[in-house]
């Protein structure tokens, strides 16, 4: 086999390997969601269509943070820092988010639960993080977080002795919908 031979398998090889890397860190951040989602590893919460069915006598105080990614202009904080409550007690809290810019800016909020092993039974029934948010210029908005803590946290070995929870919250800058596009102050078509 000639050295020209040799030169284009091993640059095919590379081409491969290239392209399955590729293909696997694309798959990476789904696949990734998707376990924390299952196994409420990372601290990721769980969801719930209606409140708990059961109260326990025991308390849990839920601590509320809130953070901008870099690029994120907007200012976003918790109204109120804490809550203590009963776990299965429903609550509800409220963060607020101000766009000091003069354009509409969109966002999308992450978020997690510390101790990271409260993450699978802290659920979240309604929640601002689950779809975008569009702030026009200048708006403040509260929006709403209503949760519970799952009274099963005390059959878990790991995380039966949270008496402190932290709900943090992270909003990332998003591309504004079609409709907010076109909307905005500048927006429309651009005449030759």
């Amino acid at each position: 086999m000639s050295a020209r031979g040799a030169d284009i398998r091993v640059a095919m090889r590379l081409v491969a390997l290239v392209a399955v890397m590729g293909t696997l860190s694309f798959a990476a951040v789904p696949f990734y969601d998707w376990f924390c989602r299952v196994t409420g590893y990372g601290g990721t919460t769980t969801v719930a269509a209606a409140p708990s069915a059961s109260v326990s006598t025991q308390s849990v105080t839920i601590r509320f943070d809130a953070s901008t990614s870099a690029g994120m202009p907007w200012t976003f904080r918790p109204v109120a820092r804490e809550v203590t409550l009963k776990l299965g007690e429903t609550g509800l809290a409220f963060y607020e988010a101000h766009n000091p810019t003069d354009e509409p800016v969109g966002g999308t909020a992450s978020y997690n639960v510390v101790p990271y092993a409260a993450g699978s039974h802290f659920v979240k029934i309604a929640c601002f993080c689950f779809q975008e948010q569009v702030l026009q210029p200048g708006q403040t908005v509260r929006m709403p977080v209503t949760f519970y803590v799952d009274p099963a946290i005390l059959d878990d070995p790991e995380a039966k002795f949270a008496r402190e929870i932290t709900l943090s919250y992270t909003f990332h800058r998003a591309a504004l919908p079609a409709a907010e596009t076109a909307s905005a102050p500048g927006a429309g078509p651009v005449s030759n």
